[in-house]
């Protein structure tokens, strides 16, 4: 026998926006919401960017690049699931919409603005006899783009969280429920 997924009638939701403030308030997801954040929970917890990125580990374009895909990603479920998802009755609650598009434009613009350009300035600058790894590791502003992108993804976590407790799923990020 299926057990029915139990699903939140509200959630108080607080995310911190680097660099900006916090966002918070109280959502009461409907049930194209609570699909569209499964939708956009998933895409996150799949992605290099909501994993700790240590020192010397990892590819700092490929987290910038992870970032950027999650613009198109988001687009496209809010296009599908429409103005529903955004109701201009919750002006002043969280909804779907107003989550995902003040984590876009709020989070990940300003650092992408910073640093894509940046970082991209340095790639072009790579001598041929060293690999684009070894490069981008001795960027100079290697560390602080590291911290930066530590705030970012501290809210993509968070975000994580809320969508996945609108959908109504297991914490997928922290599972560590395997055996051998």
């Amino acid at each position: 026998m299926k057990m029915p997924l139990k699903m939140p009638q509200r959630v108080q939701v607080k995310i911190t926006i680097p660099f900006v403030g916090e966002i918070s308030g109280e959502w009461e997801p409907d049930d194209a919401e609570r699909k569209a954040a499964w939708e956009l929970y998933v895409e996150l917890v799949t992605r290099i960017a909501v994993v700790p990125l240590q020192p010397g580990q990892g590819s700092l374009r490929d987290a910038t690049n992870s970032l950027y895909s999650l613009f198109s990603i988001t687009r496209d479920i809010l296009r599908r699931y429409g103005p529903q998802v955004a109701p201009a009755s919750k002006h002043s609650q969280i909804s779907f919409g107003v989550l995902a598009v003040t984590v876009l434009n709020h989070a990940l613009r300003p650092f992408l603005a910073r640093w894509h350009i940046q970082l991209g300035t340095w790639e072009a600058a790579r001598p041929a006899d060293r690999s684009a790894l070894d490069h981008e590791q001795a960027w100079d502003q290697a560390e602080q783009f590291r911290e930066e992108l530590e705030k970012v993804r501290q809210a993509l976590v968070e975000t994580a969280d809320v969508l996945g407790t609108v959908a109504g799923a297991a914490d997928l990020m922290r599972s560590t429920s395997i055996s051998g």
